[in-house]
């Protein structure tokens, strides 16, 4: 926690000196101001929070089957990790760094000027961030993440279940200050902070209605205070269509100012989409049904047909395998060989993004599995529709899909069977897994321990063969905490959890457990 700890200690100074006599007092310094308002630190905050997930996509979209490595034998590959490294820590530096009190300024300026709608986006971002970050590492520094205590050292973790109510907290409390138009709530004055939504209040409600379902489908089918009914009522007061979806885009001119999975950046060229996901779109899970989807997220061998690799096995450069039938970057380029700045992408690869954060399709595809469970087949049926629906038609893919295409796969029942009795809960997490294929990591992730990497609920999705070393033959639950900060600034409260276990990362997550 080092980080936390400087920028709490730079409070501790600020707040000493703020009854000084004028001359000290450097809260009055324009060149570096000790209170900004909510207006300056929003972008910079959403723009992380994004960047992050990005960032700690190269890890767990290998521990989720989106894409793998190019050589064998690779660590998370075989559900491991890099020890003594900050490898899949970057969601962790973003949320109690880069956001930290940054966002707690943000908060505190919009209470104490009553910009509503800035509490609201504010708490609701606060809210995302906890969620992504108990998604990953389980148990989370909450209740002491901004302790005020410079001589404080060592900051305790707070268990999953408690961050969870926090984020409800958080979410009901955002909901409440977005329904507010009194005080100095502002649409053109929101958009100069907010570019997700450019100030639009009501999408900003439907997000934190988003991840109210989100949080709380979390607990299905493994805690008995799952309710299944929440789940739904909180989908259908979030988002209406794909006009909803949160969307970060990015200016694309450098490696500043990019996508972080823009050719320009180069991030991901030692990876190779997994033949997992080439399985689920190229006919062999759904029966010969050919995804219109595909050439447009994935990326084909030299010769024209799709291939992808599986875990751990890496990319084949035998002389006695053609060039052509190798598998490609995500740009259509060579393993590990980086492309040129303005090679064109597809989907979300390209230099602009956008990067999708929630989507109308997630979610309809939520509410299809909480209606499953709870039994209402025809309820599942129609969501599980919408859902494929949305996906088929998201801005994403622009014209690229004809409506002669989309319908044909519609009405193949292989895809969306004739009546709601022939549903099964496969089907809904398959196209689930599809249409958060390149962003949803977390929550694809999160679905996949929840059903304990079940080949079951997820067709022919295959785990490692030979786990990493460390993993005692157990596949991975969690990324281990930020290393620079916890193993080497906050050994202690680590070790209360069971941090310093070489097999930490294969603990199962409170969520996923009865």
């Amino acid at each position: 926690m080092k980080q936390i700890i400087a920028t709490i200690l730079l409070a501790g100074v600020m707040l000493t000196f703020s009854s000084c006599e004028k001359y000290l007092d450097i809260n009055k310094n324009p060149n570096n101001p000790d209170q900004v308002e909510a207006a300056l630190l929003l972008a910079p905050i959403q723009n992380f929070y994004a960047l992050g997930i990005q960032f700690d996509a190269r890890y767990i979209g290998r521990y989720v089957q989106n894409w793998q490595w190019f050589g064998a034998g690779d660590a998370w590959d075989l559900h491991g990790y890099v020890p003594n490294s900050d490898a899949g820590g970057e969601i962790w530096r973003n949320v109690y760094w880069k956001g930290g009190l940054n966002l707690e300024n943000l908060i505190a300026d919009a209470r104490a000027n009553e910009k509503w709608d800035y509490l609201g986006v504010g708490l609701a971002m606060k809210a995302w961030g906890w969620q992504m970050l108990t998604d990953a590492h389980g148990e989370i520094i909450l209740s002491e993440a901004y302790d005020s205590d410079p001589n404080k050292n060592t900051f305790n973790y707070d268990t999953q279940e408690k961050v969870y109510a926090e984020i409800v907290r958080l979410c009901n409390e955002a909901i409440q200050a977005l329904n507010r138009t009194d005080g100095r709530v502002s649409q053109v004055q929101l958009a100069r902070g907010d570019v997700i939504y450019k100030g639009d209040r009501l999408k900003w409600k439907r997000f934190a209605y988003g991840l109210l379902a989100v949080t709380t489908q979390r607990l299905a089918s493994k805690k008995s205070a799952y309710d299944p009914n929440k789940v739904i009522s909180y989908v259908d007061s979030s988002f209406t269509s794909n006009a909803d979806d949160a969307m970060l885009t990015f200016n694309g001119l450098n490696t500043t100012d990019a996508s972080f999975f823009g050719p320009i950046r180069g991030n991901l060229q030692p990876y190779g989409q997994s033949a997992f996901i080439v399985r689920l779109m190229d006919g062999t899970v759904f029966e010969g049904a050919k995804d219109p989807r595909m050439p447009l997220m994935l990326q084909p061998s030299g010769d024209g047909t799709y291939r992808g690799l599986t875990p751990g096995s890496g990319q084949s450069t035998a002389a006695s395998v053609p060039t052509n039938t190798r598998v490609v970057n995500p740009w259509g380029g060579t393993l590990n060989v980086t492309p040129a700045a303005n090679t064109p992408g597809k989907y979300i690869f390209t230099n602009t993004g956008p990067f999708p954060l929630m989507t109308h399709a997630q979610l309809q595809f939520i509410k299809a599995e909480a209606a499953f469970l709870k039994g209402d087949k025809a309820t599942a049926l129609a969501a599980y529709r919408r859902g494929i629906e949305s996906h088929l038609t998201s801005p994403l893919f622009g014209t690229g899909i004809s409506a002669a295409d989309r319908t044909a796969y519609l009405t193949n029942e292989t895809i969306i069977p004739k009546t709601a009795a022939e549903l099964t809960l496969n089907q809904i997490m398959l196209q689930k897994y599809i249409a958060e294929w390149g962003w949803g990591f977390l929550d694809t992730w999160s679905d996949l321990r929840r059903y304990n990497y079940s080949s079951d609920v997820y067709t022919s999705f295959q785990l490692p063969q030979n786990y990493f070393q460390n993993n005692n033959g157990k596949p991975v639950q969690r990324l281990r905490p930020r290393y620079n900060s916890e193993y080497v600034w906050n050994i202690d409260a680590l070790n209360k959890i069971g941090g310093l276990d070489i097999d930490f990362h294969t603990k199962p997550l409170w969520f996923t457990q009865p």
